[in-house]
């Protein structure tokens, strides 16, 4: 019984690597006509054909996947009789054996392998596309920059022309400034010049006046004083004649005049007095030619000692040398 058990068991799995070859076998096949179609896609050279083409192969490539790795799962629950085989322990342990192949559907699945493909084709078919696409778009871009540019450059340029329009109007406006400064200071500098003039002027006036009325006043001075010492000199002179007269007065009435002289004689005396009116010295500086007459004459001046002399001391020296003239008929 065992021994017809294990026959039947090893008759009924003997298919069943055969069909698992025959899956890999067919999963193999598609692969390498995946990758030959996928080859012969790239080589094709228009770039807009091969972005059609690629929006439409993407979808159809993954359902063979799909479709293939059912058929392996499939075979996988077939072994529903084991259950019968239940009062055996051991067949268990021998079925894994033969089950071993299984997963080699699993292995031969192409999705993993195409994802790449896929990825190399937009890494390589999209810049083709782009060199061609953009081309209007940078010139435009290549326009818009110049024209961008040349507006900057523009406004740059009038910028730097205000600038210097406005530098220009600041070193006017401060040259105008200087210049009413410059004009303000000159005028500044005449009018304190013609102040000080005007002053030195008036200072000049000034001084000149003083010095007109000192003058005036030292005129005056010395006019007065001219005056006084004239009007001194006067009185002395008055004083001195009228002192000299006194003395002429007193010889002449101490004289006893000769008799019946000739003519009308003259004589002259020279006379030294002292300060107290008395005669130190007679003598005779000029005859008459009449002996007699000198010697009355000479009497009459001893006779007359002392002399009135003026009471100020200073006119003394008017007197200290006196000159005696006598006529006989006078």
């Amino acid at each position: 019984m065992t021994m017809a058990y294990r026959q039947h068991l090893t008759s009924s799995e003997e298919p069943r690597p055969i069909l698992a070859g025959a899956l890999a076998l067919l999963v193999h096949i598609v692969f390498i006509a995946i990758l030959i179609f996928g080859f012969n896609w790239k080589d094709e050279p228009p770039a807009s054909m091969i972005v059609d083409i690629w929006q439409d192969l993407p979808r159809p490539a993954p359902q063979p996947v799909e479709k293939k790795a059912a058929p392996p799962v499939q075979p996988e629950q077939q072994p529903k009789p084991a259950p019968e085989v239940k009062p055996e322990p051991r067949p268990k342990s021998s079925e894994p054996k033969p089950e071993q192949p299984r997963p080699a559907p699993a292995q031969a699945s192409p999705p993993p392998p195409k994802k790449p493909e896929i990825a190399i084709k937009d890494k390589t078919e999209p810049p083709k596309a782009v060199q061609k696409a953009p081309t209007p778009d940078l010139e435009a871009q290549k326009k818009k920059a110049q024209e961008q540019e040349a507006k900057e450059k523009a406004e740059a340029e009038r910028l730097q022309r205000e600038k210097m329009e406005q530098e220009q109007r600041e070193r006017e406006a401060r040259k105008k400034l200087e210049i009413e400064a410059q004009k303000q200071r000159e005028q500044e500098e005449q009018r304190k010049r013609e102040i000080e003039a005007q002053k030195q002027h008036e200072q000049e006036e000034q001084r000149k006046r003083e010095l007109e009325a000192q003058q005036k006043r030292e005129q005056e001075e010395k006019a007065r004083r001219e005056a006084q010492q004239a009007a001194a000199r006067a009185q002395v002179a008055s004083e001195i004649s009228k002192y000299k007269a006194m003395i002429l007065a007193k010889i002449k009435s101490r004289i006893v005049m000769p008799p019946d002289l000739p003519g009308n004689p003259v004589t002259e005396f020279n006379v030294t007095l002292l300060p107290g009116g008395d005669i130190l010295d007679v003598r005779l500086r000029k005859s008459s030619g009449y002996p007699e007459f000198d010697s009355a004459v000479e009497r009459a001046i001893l006779m007359s000692r002392p002399l009135p002399l003026p009471p100020d001391p200073a006119l003394f020296n008017e007197f200290r040398n006196l000159q005696v003239t006598v006529h006989y008929l006078e």
